[in-house]
């Protein structure tokens, strides 16, 4: 892409990045290639199945930028952020729906409770007799 179509001339980066989206429910690495302050050139090794609209974490950087899609090629996509960006460490506003937030993550919770039981039960179930099991090692010796 030539840099005569950008507004701000990107800078050369090496930075580790996650992209997030439907709610935090799904989430990708990337590694940020080019940088300025209305967007970034991203490389992924998956691109076909991001929405056009998420989020990008920059850990170096401590911020997240609301990004959106511009370009997608094989090897990685071209994003504006929308918004400026946010610190990490400051939720962006809640949205109008916090009581549907709070119920999806009391849900997600649920969800994860349980595969942390079901995987406790198969673990269990893989330590036979004579096999010492987590928390085991005590009766071992």
């Amino acid at each position: 892409m030539s840099s005569d179509n950008r507004r701000e001339p990107r800078q050369r980066v090496f930075l580790k990045g996650r992209i997030t989206f439907n709610n935090g429910a799904s989430s990708f690495d990337c590694l940020v290639r080019d940088l300025s302050g209305l967007g970034a050139r991203l490389a992924l090794s998956e691109t076909a199945s991001l929405p056009e609209a998420f989020d990008l974490y920059i850990a170096q950087k401590d911020r997240t930028y609301r990004s959106m899609l511009r370009w997608r090629r094989q090897d990685g996509i071209g994003v504006t952020f929308v918004e400026a960006a946010q610190p990490a460490a400051q939720p962006a506003a809640e949205p109008a729906g916090g009581d549907a937030s709070v119920a999806f993550l009391l849900r997600r919770i649920g969800e994860l409770e349980a595969e942390n039981a079901a995987l406790r039960r198969m673990l269990a179930g893989t330590t036979g007799p004579g096999v010492a099991g987590p928390g085991d090692a005590a009766s071992a010796a």
